[in-house]
């Protein structure tokens, strides 16, 4: 992963986000010495979110599980009909 102070991007910002955007690895922005941000290009940060979704899907289901808040298949087909329709 590249590093960039954040004086450097300040001056060569759309040298860098050209860079960013076909190399498609993230950039470390550090200030002071000390990491500060973490530069993306837009897919993959779009890519990031859509993966932290379905992650977080599966946590509140396996929590559901853990709640006993469960049904069978037919039950669950009982009550989603009325949606089906």
């Amino acid at each position: 992963m590249k590093t960039e102070l954040v004086t450097t991007l300040k001056r060569r910002a759309t040298e860098i986000i050209a860079g960013l955007q076909s190399e498609k690895s993230p950039i470390l922005i550090t200030q002071h010495g000390k990491p500060a941000a973490y530069l993306v290009d837009v897919q993959a940060y779009d890519d990031l979110n859509r993966r932290l979704s379905v992650v977080e899907g599966i946590a509140l289901g396996e929590q559901a599980i853990r709640d006993g808040r469960i049904l069978s298949q037919a039950d669950a087909k009982r009550r989603l009909s009325r949606w089906l329709k």
